[in-house]
Formats: structure tokens, sequence, C-alpha cells
């Protein structure tokens, strides 16, 4: 059932970009944002919304923060005019990348997205002709040195997940977006503790790259991800193990 998802230096990658620019309080409040004005603003009532606010508590966004944004979604305060827009294009080595945003300027978003893409040898391609190499997931991480696999399958298939990829150091686990929340309680009700839960563009395929490759394909990768409407960066590079050794 395990296998290597080539996915966890991708992201190792990206969370520890993300850990260092104070953004993060501005994705987590636009994904509130976005998740109340899909399914209104009780989380009790509103998966998507519920955990919104779960990954704004975790990077510890301030609860008037939290509530604003809730009521932005709404429509209770100014300020949630958003839309949600998914831009689709290929790296360097044709790795296929997938940018999801939120933006109140669409021209000027675009125009932002095209220019990084075609300054890091890249280029936007049409809709659809990237996003069916992927699939949204539910996906929980959870550290190899707290739990076997056979741990994290007796409580997790049980619970509808349909995969547990070995990454590594760690073991993800794969959910239709329909099941994430029932299995993401399961585990919470087994008091088994994960590094992260939320919804992902997973690849069915991925491109080996070379360390040259590797890292312009990365350079183009940041740019996206800093993007002040990027809410996530995905693609499909299978990136080499050591690409970031020597890195903070």
């Amino acid at each position: 059932m395990a296998g290597h998802s080539k996915w966890a230096n991708i992201q190792h990658r990206k969370g520890r970009q993300d850990a260092k620019k104070a953004k993060f309080f501005t994705k987590a409040a636009k994904d509130i944002i976005l998740a109340a004005k899909a399914g209104g603003g009780n989380p009790d009532d509103n998966a998507t919304l519920r955990l919104a606010i779960q990954k704004a508590k975790a990077v510890n966004l301030p609860k008037d923060r939290i509530e604003n944004a809730i009521k932005k979604g709404t429509g209770e305060l100014a300020g949630g005019d958003l839309a949600e827009i998914l831009y689709e294009g290929y790296g360097p080595g044709g790795v296929a990348m997938l940018v999801e945003v939120a933006t109140d300027n669409k021209n000027r978003t675009v125009a932002e997205i095209r220019h990084a893409f075609s300054k890091h040898g890249g280029n936007m391609a049409e809709n659809g002709s990237v996003s069916y190499l992927f699939n949204r997931k539910g996906v929980i991480v959870f550290l190899k040195d707290k739990y076997t696999e056979d741990e994290l399958m007796e409580v997790g298939l049980e619970a509808g997940a349909e995969d547990i990829i070995d990454d590594g150091d760690s073991f993800t686990v794969h959910t239709a977006p329909a099941d994430f929340m029932a299995v993401q309680q399961a585990f919470a009700d087994a008091g088994m503790e994960y590094e992260s839960a939320e919804f992902n563009q997973v690849p069915e395929t991925f491109i080996p790259v070379d360390a040259t490759v590797g890292k312009k394909v990365m350079n183009l990768f940041d740019a996206l991800d800093d993007n002040d409407d990027a809410l996530n960066v995905y693609m499909n590079a299978d990136l080499p193990d050591d690409l970031f050794d020597g890195e903070d």
C-alpha cells in the first residue's frame, strides 16, 4: 500500500519558505473568507471553513482576525470580494504547475503570474491542459518517529482513507475530499497527532529532474508562491533528495 510520493521534498521546502514570511497570515485569512463565502459562516455546518480555521489557528492568526475574515466571507464586513482562480502552466524541464490564487484584481494577478512564469523559464497554459495531471485529495502527514504504518492503517482505513504513502521521514495519508474530515477526526479521536492536514492537488505522476533543472524549477516555484495573491502552488517535479542540502 505504501509508496514514495515524491512530494515530501517540495512540501518541506514550501513549509520552510512560508515560515520565513508574514504572508501566511494573509493566506490563512483568505482561506477563511473563501470558505465562508462558499458555505456560510458556521464551521459546524461548513467543513471547509472548519479546516481553514484550524490552519489559521496553527499559524497563530489572532482570534479577531479569524472572526473578521468569517464576516467578510459572509458579507457582514467589506473586503470579501475575492475571486478564486486556478492558473496552469509548465516550468523548466516540462514540469506541470498549478497556482491557486484569491484576488480582488484578476488583471493584476494574471499579469504577475504570467511574468513569473516567463522570467523563470516557464509558460502559462490553457485551462485544463495541466490540471488533469493532478487529483484533489485530503492529505494528512504524520512523522515516522511517532507512529508506524500499521498503526495509521488500522485507524485510517476504517475511517475511509485511500492510501498511506511512505515519504521518507513521514507517512502521508490520502483521502477523497468527501472523506477528509471523517478521517482527520478518526485520528484525533485515537489521540494521534499529525503534522499537517489540508487539501492538496496531488500529481498522478512525477517528472524526474536533475539538480540543475530542479533549482530552476524551485526558483519559479518560489516566485509564484511569493505572489501576494497565491494561496498554493503545486507541481509534479521529482526533485533530487539532496537539492536543498546546506540550506537553512
